[in-house]
């Protein structure tokens, strides 16, 4: 069903009145559960941990992505330890000093008992915002894209990279964003400095959409000679039906 009206921007009235305030991205990407109990994590996760974390001032959006076994055959791109990824969680931060704060929380919370062992990590990274563009056929503007209801998000991670492939004309895909790895201190972050990683907010089936993505992706890759780390679909977490996507 097509949404009324103009594009937001498209309407510079509506670009006036903000921009979301979000510079920065925390990025978190892990295995599966050790023990096979995803479910529970993300029951933890998503009714405890992830909701504290929004009474930090600096903590604008949070966004959570996993994986499943027909998430992973659609995978275009799955080199060395990112194969490994099944979970990916998101704080979209309005100012890198946030950080503080986000350790200082995780320590009390810690201190208090509510906080479960962490799914094995494999890449942490603080990412400075870029590019973003959203599709006109959506209406919202690229701003607002990390609260708008994505069925799915496509993860891009590349080495050597300047402008992620927009795409936002594929259908199933409503925008994207781009951001690149800074250099912070290691108790935060290990994702080497200049990668970028971008994400495809979808409201097509992931699954799907992933095919129709596949050869824009290659073409690039092939063409412009930019390696890509990781590219894959992942599904957000359904509330309350914590087993629905699991790895």
């Amino acid at each position: 069903m097509q949404l009324p009206g103009r594009p937001s921007d498209d309407v510079a009235e509506v670009l006036a009145t903000g921009g979301g305030d979000i510079t920065t991205l925390f990025v978190s990407m892990a295995t599966r559960h050790p023990d096979g109990t995803d479910a529970e994590y993300l029951r933890w996760h998503t009714l405890d941990h992830r909701p504290e974390q929004h009474r930090l001032s600096d903590v604008r959006a949070s966004l959570r992505l996993v994986s499943t076994p027909a998430c992973r055959s659609a995978r275009a791109a799955s080199t060395g330890r990112y194969d490994a990824i099944d979970h990916v969680m998101t704080y979209f931060f309005s100012d890198l000093g946030g950080m503080k704060g986000f350790l200082e929380l995780s320590r009390a919370l810690g201190d208090a008992g509510r906080k479960l062992p962490l799914l094995p990590p494999v890449e942490r990274g603080i990412y400075e915002v870029g590019e973003k563009t959203a599709s006109a056929r959506v209406k919202i503007g690229a701003d607002v894209l990390p609260w708008w209801p994505a069925r799915g998000v496509y993860l891009l991670l590349e080495a050597n990279a300047s402008a992620p492939p927009q795409l936002a004309d594929i259908d199933g895909v409503a925008g994207v964003w781009s951001a690149t790895s800074r250099v912070v201190d290691a108790r935060l972050a290990s994702a080497p400095a200049g990668q970028m990683i971008s994400y495809y907010f979808l409201d097509g089936d992931p699954v799907l959409t992933a095919e129709r993505l596949r050869p824009a992706f290659e073409t690039r890759w092939s063409d412009q000679g930019i390696p890509p780390l990781f590219a894959a679909p992942f599904h957000t977490v359904v509330p309350y039906e914590w087993d629905r996507y699991v790895p």
